[in-house]
């Protein structure tokens, strides 16, 4: 596959990512977070298994073997994550979640350091530094004192605590043996089965007219299905470092669709967001090795560590 097709991939696949953003906050009025989160992996189970099927050829007994960590994982990162995140949305935005959603990597990362003793270097913690004054500043709207006189937004409280979600979800997930798309696959059918209890008991809300089904079918076919897709192929084939950097382009994707979709981008978002993405990249950026062939440093590619 040629290296400008796998950019592509990647670049798309944050494309789609961002459009989970911006399409939850405008159906959120018509289509509740406990729901939207049941259509989303209910309708895209059967599509990632026949994904995960014909891009991994994978051995279905030896990922069920692992269920317990896929139940985990899928109440963490596909039921957890997303419903939190789809609460946050109607809150506080599809600009600010995403800009603060952004610091995943930079979290990962801490998260690595502190509980699997991963090493970090000076570069990695001066960008988990950037990326968390950059959070900082989008978290107060660049007014510390009022923050601190009335507290901070319920929206917002609601992303970060889904950033939490994700993180530990991703630390996990290095403990996996199974193929990162057939992980989804089978963490989307567990998210699907443990959510119907839960709908049983709270009821669905579906979409009231065409634009809110469209925007549904939007969240299912595209962050869900063809994002976790082109990622993992491009990150097979350049490895996951040189991917994760092209998960800065989640937050500009976000607010250049939200700006064009009439929503503002204000002063402290803007400037918190850049120092965002420069820390992010910091922290994801390593020395290049040469190898022969040019051929990918990594022998491993994790799963998905952005935030769908």
């Amino acid at each position: 596959m040629q290296r400008a097709r796998v950019y592509v991939f990647l670049a798309l696949a944050n494309l789609f990512w961002a459009g989970n953003f911006v399409f939850g906050a405008l159906i959120g009025d018509q289509v509740s977070p406990v729901s939207l989160t049941f259509f989303r992996w209910a309708f895209a189970a059967v599509p990632l298994v026949l994904l995960a099927w014909a891009l991994e050829r994978p051995d279905w007994r030896r990922a069920l073997r692992e269920w317990k960590l896929h139940l985990l994982q899928s109440l963490l990162g596909l039921t957890g994550y997303t419903i939190l995140l789809y609460s946050a949305l109607g809150l506080t935005g599809a600009v600010t979640a995403s800009v603060i959603s952004a610091i995943n990597p930079a979290m990962i990362a801490l998260g690595a350091a502190l509980v699997l003793r991963e090493r970090l270097s000076g570069l990695q913690g001066v960008g988990i530094g950037l990326a968390f004054v950059g959070v900082t500043i989008v978290l107060t709207g660049g007014d510390l004192g009022s923050v601190l006189a009335n507290g901070f937004g319920v929206g917002d409280l609601l992303v970060v605590a889904s950033v939490l979600a994700w993180t530990v979800y991703s630390l996990i997930s290095r403990r996996l043996t199974t193929p990162p798309v057939t992980s989804t696959a089978v963490q989307a059918v567990l998210a699907t089965l443990t959510m119907v209890p839960v709908v049983a008991i709270m009821g669905v809300t579906p979409p009231a007219d065409l634009a809110a089904l469209l925007g549904v079918a939007y969240i299912v076919l595209f962050p869900s299905v063809l994002g976790y897709a082109f990622w993992n192929i491009g990150a097979a084939k350049v490895g996951p470092t040189k991917a994760g950097i092209f998960l800065n382009l989640l937050p500009v994707f976000t607010v250049v669709i939200a700006v064009a979709l009439g929503e503002s981008l204000e002063v402290a978002a803007a400037i918190g967001g850049a120092l965002v993405v420069v820390g992010v990249t910091l922290t994801l950026w390593q020395p290049r090795r040469r190898t022969r062939a040019d051929a990918p440093v990594e022998a491993d590619v994790p799963a998905v560590t952005s935030a769908p």
